[in-house]
């Protein structure tokens, strides 16, 4: 980074990795009118832990109450931020299970995404992931360590 450049915050992401049957969860989303697949998870709030920002994004955004059952893989370079080039991300990723995924089964309205929010969850196989299924550059080294594990 050059010295003139300032960074004015950092963003902290948690995100999950949901394998099931061979599986693995994805999540493609409207991000400020930009179309993304990503792991499912967000940001960490203020006053939160890692571990309860990621089940409260794994509540709100697939209505799954997830077990947190180990730390995958957590930023280790500088990586600036895909909607601000003033703000750095670092990005936590963990291991999750859910002993009820029959929420997932009962969303039925076609996703258009249309605004801010829209989201849309797709099953891919573990064995068919390719990194450049994720549009985000920390989930595609992710998908690389995951396809390797």
């Amino acid at each position: 980074m050059s010295e003139n450049q300032t960074i004015e915050a950092f963003t902290i992401r948690v995100y999950g990795l949901l394998e099931h049957q061979g599986q693995l969860l994805l999540s493609k989303e409207n991000i400020y009118g930009g179309i993304y697949t990503k792991f499912p998870g967000g940001g960490l709030e203020f006053g939160e832990g890692t571990i309860a920002c990621l089940k409260r994004e794994f509540m709100e955004e697939c209505q799954l109450q997830i077990q947190v059952d180990s730390h995958f893989y957590t930023t280790e370079d500088y990586v600036p931020s895909a909607f601000s080039n003033r703000m750095q991300v670092m990005s936590i990723y963990y291991k999750v299970s859910c002993a009820d995924l029959s929420p997932l089964l009962h969303r039925t309205e076609p996703v258009t995404f249309k605004k801010h929010g829209d989201q849309e969850l797709i099953w891919t196989r573990l064995v068919d992931l390719k990194p450049h299924q994720l549009n985000l550059p920390i989930d595609q080294l992710v998908a690389k360590k995951l396809i390797g594990s």
